[in-house]
């Protein structure tokens, strides 16, 4: 791959050649392109959400790269493809054609996108096998769910996955569901995408710290979205209820939660001093959810030279470091 400066590993991607996805199901979602800037997210006939061309067309995302300054970008599915893919009557087939989408994408972009796959983690075996072809076509690891329907990641039956994901080197991005909707109680914005997403996030969070899942599968690499969500702020809270019980050592909790990786995606400069403290600088990745805020490549780098200056970064902490840290998530240090 060309050299990495800056590397934005929260990104999404969805082909057109995914136009005949209806195949798969009529509510499998699907791209339907409207003209060469917009095009239309449907689920069965209704509109789920309307998107810009950047979400489909490699050309026109390398250039908003190369304005941003970013070198490289990480592309994982869309959430509601990547929900409709482990849903108990999806056709298993579906995931395939996402993550032949994404690895075709990458094929295009001259080693500057990397992909990530997406699972029908409603039959764990065929998501094994599937897992052994996205590495098979290059892809670097996949995305999950905070939950996937009603188990936690902690769930007994998703054992087998952490452990084919861990002896393939499969990195493993965990992304917000359902938009946030229905975590907390009240319905509706600001509370789904201000709060839910952020609730969702840390459950998941303490499920792979307090639930065992990183003490059981030592060599897995998990990155969690949008900051890890309330995880950061939430933990020390976390720490003394799980003490109450008993078990495993505070010391422990610590060096587990060191493990996992956040991005940067926070909206506020200043949170990012407290994702260091949590995690530690060698865990923090660039991130910008495009294409789905306006313009936020760009106001994501600029983010990460203002809190350099003010101190909510350490200086040693530029886009070249964090791109560096996505690498050994990855698993490319060694390709650099």
């Amino acid at each position: 791959m060309p050299a990495a400066t800056a590397i934005d590993v929260h990104a999404h991607y969805l082909g057109t050649d995914l136009l005949a996805s209806a195949g798969h199901g009529a509510d499998a979602p699907r791209l339907v392109v409207d003209d060469e800037r917009r095009g239309r997210i449907l689920c069965g006939e209704s509109t789920f959400r309307v998107v810009t061309a950047s979400l489909w067309d490699v050309g026109l995302r390398l250039r908003d790269m190369d304005e941003a300054g970013v070198s490289n970008q990480v592309i994982s599915p869309v959430p509601v493809t990547m929900e409709h893919a482990w849903h108990p009557d999806a056709d298993p087939a579906y995931a395939g054609s996402l993550n032949d989408s994404v690895a075709a994408a990458c094929g295009r972009s001259e080693g500057r996108l990397i992909g990530l796959g997406c699972l029908p983690l409603a039959d764990v075996d065929a998501s094994i096998h599937e897992l052994g072809r996205c590495v098979e076509l290059g892809l670097r690891g996949i995305e999950v769910g905070t939950r996937i329907g009603s188990r936690d990641l902690d769930d007994p039956v998703l054992d087998p996955l952490w452990a084919a994901c861990e002896r393939t080197g499969a990195a493993v991005f965990v992304h917000p569901i359902l938009g946030g909707q229905g975590v907390v109680r009240r319905a509706g914005q600001p509370f789904d995408l201000g709060l839910g997403m952020l609730a969702d996030t840390a459950i998941a969070a303490s499920s792979l710290v307090f639930g065992g899942v990183l003490e059981k599968y030592p060599r897995l690499r998990v990155a969690l979205a949008h900051g890890c969500g309330a995880f950061a702020w939430a933990y020390p809270r976390l720490k003394v209820a799980a003490g109450l019980g008993g078990g495993a050592t505070p010391e422990l909790w610590d060096a587990l939660t060191r493990r996992l990786y956040a991005d940067t995606l926070v909206f506020d400069d200043e949170h990012l001093r407290l994702l260091v403290h949590r995690f530690g600088v060698e865990r923090l990745l660039l991130g910008s959810d495009t294409p789905f805020f306006a313009d936020q490549m760009r106001l994501s780098m600029r983010s990460i030279d203002d809190a350099r200056k003010s101190g909510a970064l350490p200086v040693e902490a530029g886009a070249d470091l964090l791109a560096r840290n996505a690498l050994e998530f990855l698993g490319l240090a060694d390709e650099r």
